[in-house]
Order: structure tokens, then sequence, then C-alpha cells
């Protein structure tokens, strides 16, 4: 889940100013040091051209332009706004970018804001959407063989006391706080399934729908006297033509009757363009406590990233961290998700991973906190990545309560075959009264093997 502290500024903030006016190199020399170190690798905070090197090797050039600015706050805003930005298109090719405004906070489930900005340059340039977003025909989520597209979406959450509740299933306690499970069979029917908003073929407004959710083990939570229902995660089109959901939270009865304590990934398949869904697969927690040493402290897999790869495989990318940080874990399915193989780490850290796969091979994985970093992986599995390139500056050894830079949260949009945009939050923009304001950014990358 996303965390919720206050935007500060100070001499922190400043430290990173100082850091970003370092230049970035031309060469790279790939570091193959402890894994679990967080630290700052390559610096590419401006327009920058990095020919990485692997085993003293050429492997890949690596373009970044610029930032192109989207929006900056026009005052200092506390967590939760002007940050979770997103990118994408719409059905006239326009790209499209949202963000933030509310709280991050259960309450806000259904009733925030969408503020949004269209390009028509490639991202060069931003205005202020004319639309709503949810009018813009806007391509999230995923366009059926039909033509349809469908998008997870979270309604409100509902008070307990409206409720008519069966006996719950259990607890799960997350650091201090107590979570109260229910089959998700037995809730109440508003409180059931999954919600989704579909835009039917040739049409640019979304409608929402409720779907049926097949999985008698899996798990929903009250928390704060209400229940939401949150299914969130990445839907992708299979070779066979079905769609696969892969997401969290996940919560479910393990086979003795008892709730699993840490949060795991689960995917789901629907055979009807996403009217109904069907339990595929989990991913358990499953911590490499020989490398990650606190990984038992851990609340477990969360905010999967999941992409179908050009040769049929399913990777999976995901964030481990809550209050403190974790490293992100990868796991490859080769039999269509029904299996997975055991997680490993590929990165110290992260939160929200993406991924995207460009035509040219390389796949592409952002993720942040602390600072906002981009690798590439080019053996077409994802199995091997990069050394981060470091978008924001941030110190070496920073802490949860200083991390001041960025929300860390990304989006990713393919231009081309070898080119992308990716979007995230800056939380120590200098507007042009030199005031620190937050901003969210876009930057081009050109990635090409060697």
């Amino acid at each position: 889940m996303k965390k919720k502290i206050l935007f500060l500024t100070g001499l922190v903030c400043q430290c990173w100013a100082v850091q970003a006016q370092h230049s970035s190199p031309t060469t790279w020399n790939e570091n193959t040091g402890a894994p679990l170190t967080i630290q700052p690798e390559i610096p590419v905070f401006g327009q920058s051209t990095i020919e990485y090197k692997r085993k003293g090797k050429s492997v890949l050039k690596v373009q970044l332009a610029e930032p192109a600015l989207i929006t900056v706050a026009s005052k200092p805003e506390k967590w939760g706004y002007v940050q979770f930005p997103d990118i994408t298109r719409t059905t006239d090719g326009t790209i499209a970018t949202k963000w933030n405004m509310a709280d991050d906070a259960m309450e806000a489930y259904g009733h925030a804001p969408t503020p949004s900005a269209i390009s028509t340059d490639g991202g060069k340039t931003w205005k202020q959407n004319p639309n709503r977003w949810e009018d813009s025909g806007a391509g999230e989520g995923v366009q059926l063989p039909n033509g349809d597209w469908i998008k997870i979406m979270t309604p409100p959450a509902i008070k307990d006391e409206e409720l008519t509740l069966p006996k719950p299933a259990g607890t799960v306690i997350r650091g201090k706080t107590a979570y109260t499970m229910y089959k998700i069979s037995e809730l109440p029917p508003n409180r059931q399934g999954v919600f989704l908003a579909r835009r039917r073929k040739g049409e640019r407004t979304w409608q929402a729908e409720q779907a049926t959710l097949d999985d008698p083990q899996a798990l929903r939570y009250s928390l704060r006297g209400m229940i939401p229902v949150v299914w969130w995660g990445d839907l992708k089109v299979a070779a066979d033509g079905s769609v696969i959901a892969g997401v969290y939270p996940g919560y479910y009865l393990k086979n003795d009757g008892m709730p699993d304590q840490k949060g795991g990934t689960f995917f789901y398949r629907s055979t009807d363009n996403g009217h109904s869904w069907k339990i595929l697969s989990r991913i358990p927690y499953q911590p490499d406590l020989r490398i990650d040493t606190s990984g038992h402290r851990h609340q477990g897999f969360t905010e999967p990233a999941f992409e179908i790869l050009n040769d049929g495989t399913y990777l999976c990318v995901m964030r481990t961290t809550d209050r403190d940080y974790g490293p992100m874990y990868a796991s490859h399915s080769t039999d269509a998700g029904k299996t997975w193989s055991k997680p490993k780490i590929i990165t110290p850290n992260g939160v929200l991973p993406r991924l995207l796969q460009l035509k040219n091979g390389v796949t592409v994985v952002s993720a942040g906190r602390p600072g906002v970093q981009l690798r590439f992986s080019t053996d077409g599995k994802g199995e091997t990545w990069t050394n981060a390139f470091d978008m924001l500056p941030y110190e070496k050894g920073e802490s949860v309560s200083s991390e001041r830079i960025t929300c860390g949260y990304t989006g990713l949009l393919a231009t081309g075959a070898n080119t992308f945009l990716v979007i995230y939050s800056d939380f120590a923009h200098k507007n042009e009264q030199g005031e620190i304001r937050k901003a969210i950014k876009v930057r081009e990358v050109t990635v090409s093997p060697l």
C-alpha cells in the first residue's frame, strides 16, 4: 500500500539540488556489488547518453532527454497530492497523463478528483486536458480482442455498520494494525467480486460494472470500520485471447483454515472479456533470507508489475517494502501463469514497479523510493538487469523518514521500437520564483542494444 507522510522542504532538498548539477558519465562499467546495497548508481538527471558495458563489452546505448514539465503545485502540498502519476494514449493518439490530488487513504477511494494533461507533440509540451479524464478515451487497462477496453476501478469503501457481515475468517496483523478478514464469497453482494470500467469499441466514455470472482479461499478486509474493494494490478491479453490479471492485495485462507499473514500476488483469468474471473495461481511471499536478512519483517509481496514477454514468458516484479525499504523480487511463468518460479531479488529497493518490453526486445522496469530508477534487461526473460539509471538525486543511506524527493511511483509508455516515455514526481522542483514545489515530469528515453 502507499504510505501516508507529509511533504517537507528543507536542507535535504538543497543537498539534492547540488547533486543534480553533477554531469552524467558517457560510459558505465557494470557494478556487480552487494545486491541489497541502496546507493546511487548511474546519474542521469539531465540530458544524457550512456554506453553501458558489462564485463568490458558494450551492451546498451541509453539516451535520456531533458525532463519535460507537466504540472507544478501552486503551493506546498502534503503527501498524496501531486503524485502517483500515470501515462497512456487516447483513442486519437494523444498522450495523456493523470496524477493524484487526494489523501492517500481508503476514505478517498472512489471520491478523488482526476487532474490530467495532454500532449500532441510526443510529450515535449503539455496543456490541461479540456475533457474529464473518464471522457478522454484514455487507453487504460487493456484492449480486448473484440475492441473493447476494460480497466480496474476502485469503488468507495462502505461502513461495516451499513452491511450485514458474515462471521470473520480471522485477523491479519500488519505492523500495529489489525485487519479483520472475511471470505469474499460470503460478503454482501456489493462487496463481492471485482469492479471494472468498460469502454466499448468506438466510444470514449467508460461505464462502471461489477464482475464475479471465483476464488473460494480469497479474503477481503475491514479496516477502520470500513470495507473497501481493492483489486489493483495489471491486465494482459494472453495468446489464447483470455485476459489475465496480476493483482494485490492477496490474502487467502491457507489449508489449515487460517489467513496467510503475509500478502501475496494473485493471478486471475477471464474467458468472457472480463465479466467473470477465476483464480489461476498465486505467488505467496517467499523471502530469500540468505540475502534479504530482514525479509521476515516485510509484510509480503505487493504492488506487482506483470508483463507477457515476446516469447510467451510471464514476468512479475513485486515490491516488498512497507515502512522499511525492501527489495523487489521477480518471478517467471512458462506455462501461461499456472505456476511460477521461486521469486528472486532483482533490486535493493522500489515501490510500484512498472514493466514494459519494447519491440526491440529490451525490457524496462521503473520504480523508485528513494529516487527514481530505470533498469533494463536484454536477455528476453527479465532475469538479468542493468544497474540503476538514477533520474533524481538522493543521498546514499537516505532513511524512510527523510524521503522527500519523490513518491517513487512511475508510469511507462512505449513510443517506438526503442523509445518510451517515463513519468514521475519530483518533490524538489523549483518554480519560476525559486520556490520548492511538487511537480510531475516526463522524459523520453531511447535504449538500443549494441
